[in-house]
């Protein structure tokens, strides 16, 4: 039997109404707990780096993860993932999107994602449209985002219950529906409330405010648009909160900072210490969060492989 694809993986999800995690990797020795902890579970989760993670902390290099994926991969649960490749960063700089998406497709990235967020809108139609040729090309699904997620830019944010009352930065379903028809793109990261965990500075230890989701708007979202919604900035959103959104179409949820500080926050421990940390923090968002303890049974149909009963260990 074929392993199946990531867009046929993704697609279930969001049919199924559950959800596959989709975990930061800004230190390579994270990504083997985090394959086991999946194994453990017999959960599905992609494992992912963003620009960020080998620009701004450890991760090395696109081809780095790529070598370090294919020392620990299980293929019956995960999946590779290239996350955020903006188009303009953070600190407000013009990427080469194009040749890093490039990279990640020659070598065997399973799904990319270009970030437009920040470009009018015409222009991340263009540039997605762009991504999702490549993509498509090369026979793997592309991700785009349409709204503000605020919480990597420099500098302190807003006040959330403010942020949140306001809408800044949402998602606009009629902006999304247009959004997809013209580019294309197979699954869209959106705005409805969720918050990234700052990277910089004294803050990228702080815990993050307690963000909630606004399920109507997401709702409307995955009416209009028809293709499974991505969360980025899981982390720290409240159980009841993020089952409900993924009951409303969210069918990939992004985590990075849960992960991130419980290995640097271990990690003047010794790597076995962090990696045990990195490794309770998955289990816990898969079983306790997400609930979705046998999760890749379900969505790669291999009710025939093992893992249908899970069994956690250390």
């Amino acid at each position: 039997m074929t392993n199946p694809s990531s867009t046929t993986i993704l697609r279930r999800a969001f049919e199924l109404k559950t959800a596959a995690p989709s975990f930061n990797i800004p230190y390579l020795p994270m990504m083997a707990p985090v394959v086991r902890a999946l194994q453990d579970t017999g959960a599905f989760g992609f494992i992912a780096v963003a620009r960020l993670e080998w620009e701004k902390f450890e991760a090395g290099s696109l081809e780095a993860v790529r070598e370090e994926y294919e020392r620990v991969k299980d293929e019956r649960c995960t999946r590779l993932h290239l996350d955020h490749t903006p188009v303009v960063d953070e600190d407000g700089l013009q990427v080469d999107y194009r040749a890093i998406i490039e990279r990640a497709l020659k070598l065997g990235y399973d799904s990319v994602m270009v970030d437009g967020s920040r470009l009018p809108f015409e222009a991340n139609v263009q540039a997605t449209r762009e991504v999702v040729e490549l993509a498509h090309a090369a026979g793997v699904p592309a991700e785009a985002e349409l709204g503000a997620v605020l919480g990597h830019e420099p500098g302190p944010l807003p006040d959330y219950d403010e942020l949140f009352a306001s809408g800044r930065g949402f998602t606009d379903v009629d902006e999304a529906r247009r959004f997809v028809a013209q580019t294309g793109a197979d699954w869209l990261s959106v705005a409805v409330g969720n918050i990234h965990g700052a990277i910089s500075g004294a803050a990228k230890s702080a815990h993050k405010p307690a963000a909630r989701l606004s399920i109507d708007r997401l709702a409307a979202l995955a009416s209009a648009t028809g293709v499974p919604l991505v969360l980025h900035g899981g982390s720290g959103i409240p159980r009841e909160s993020l089952l409900a959104g993924v009951g409303a179409g969210i069918a990939k949820v992004n985590v990075g900072t849960t992960l991130r500080q419980a290995y640097e926050g271990s990690a003047s421990l010794g790597i076995e210490a962090a990696q045990r940390k990195v490794y309770l923090a998955t289990v816990s968002v898969i079983m306790d969060e997400l609930q979705i303890e046998g999760s890749a049974n379900r969505l790669l149909d291999n009710g025939h492989s093992e893992g249908g009963s899970a069994h956690v260990g250390g």
